[in-house]
């Protein structure tokens, strides 16, 4: 990737931390991370994200349930400042920067049979019940962290228009993670692999026209990050790594160089399957199918200064993954703008 003269990209330990607030309105600071259990085939993903210039934060907990069912919840919490990640019974813990990361959850979610019924939040939490959820989960990198921040000659992060950033500050690592979550009278051991994000800066949602996230693992000796971004602009990045020592190979992530994603939807344009070919800056070349499992469809709504409402969406399906005779486990996140109904990106 071409930064520009005199632009590089900085990582250092405290980033694991938390940030400055800036005088952006919309500066986010947020974690995520993801974790399935391969032989049980469950698993979830969890996230704050604080909005401090807007006054809250938001929590999100999702955890697919072997059986087809999805726990869900979302909170705004109201917040002053940005000093941790801490919000609607949702906390992270750094333990050791880049090596160590604790979640822990304690709280109520929406416990759906039908996930599909999130296409109507308002319908899905009065028709659904509530159950209590206790979540608490260690994590351990896996892998090296890849990402960072833009900064500048000057070592001053590199300024961006906040109506088009999103996560300008960011990195990313493929995780083992291992604990217990009980969902109601369903508890869970778990004991597999993950990937989580760390990111902070401008953001609205809507300023991306569409992308396709693809974080998944293997085993310890395969794993992949891919995404294809598309902004309204037209401009289109292809970004991710692959970890694979099945070789013995050096223990470092390799960049992808190109991607080709080929989706197939379903009558509501939400993908069930995708297939897609990576080549790496080595050289590497893989070819990788998934199917949902479970699939959550979620959205996210804005109104502009003009007084437009802008709709994303955001579906988030639990896959299996195939590639090279191994089947791996992950998320497919599929975010698309909604325009007269329809996702703007129905065509990948």
């Amino acid at each position: 990737m071409d930064l520009g003269k005199g632009v590089r990209i900085r990582l250092e330990p405290q980033d694991e931390y938390m940030h400055a607030i800036e005088d952006a309105s919309n500066f986010n600071e947020s974690m995520y991370i993801n974790l399935f259990d391969h032989d049980q085939v469950c698993g979830g993903w969890f996230r704050v994200g604080n909005r401090p210039n807007e006054g809250h934060a938001e929590m999100s907990f999702c955890f697919y349930l072997p059986d087809g069912r999805v726990a869900f919840m979302f909170r705004r919490v109201n917040i002053v400042d940005n000093n941790s990640l801490d919000a609607g019974g949702m906390r992270f813990r750094v333990i050791e920067p880049f090596k160590q990361l604790a979640l822990e959850y304690e709280g109520e979610a929406l416990l759906l049979d039908d996930p599909q019924q999130m296409e109507d939040p308002k319908a899905a939490f009065a028709n659904n019940p509530t159950v209590l959820v206790k979540a608490n989960l260690h994590f351990t990198g896996m892998t090296p962290v890849y990402g960072g921040e833009a900064v500048d000659e000057n070592d001053s992060p590199v300024e961006e228009d906040p109506d088009e950033s999103f996560a300008r500050g960011h990195y990313e690592q493929h995780m083992k993670g291992e604990g217990k979550v009980t969902i109601g009278d369903d508890a869970f051991s778990l004991n597999g692999f993950g990937l989580r994000d760390h990111s902070w800066g401008p953001r609205y949602w809507q300023n991306l026209y569409w992308y396709r996230w693809l974080p998944l693992v293997f085993s310890e000796d395969l794993a992949v990050n891919m995404s294809i971004v598309q902004m309204a602009s037209g401009r289109q990045h292809i970004w991710g790594m692959v970890y694979d020592t099945r070789d013995g190979s050096e223990p470092v992530y390799d960049l992808i160089d190109t991607a080709a994603l080929s989706s197939v939807l379903d009558d509501r344009d939400q993908a069930q399957s995708q297939t897609f070919s990576l080549k790496t800056v080595s050289g590497r070349s893989y070819h990788i199918s998934g199917e949902s499992l479970s699939l959550i469809p979620l959205r996210n709504r804005r109104q502009t200064d003009s007084g437009e409402w802008r709709q994303t969406r955001i579906t988030e399906a639990m896959s299996r993954f195939q590639c090279d005779g191994m089947t791996g486990y992950g998320i497919s996140e599929y975010l698309d703008q909604m325009v007269e109904g329809l996702p703007v990106g129905r065509h990948c």
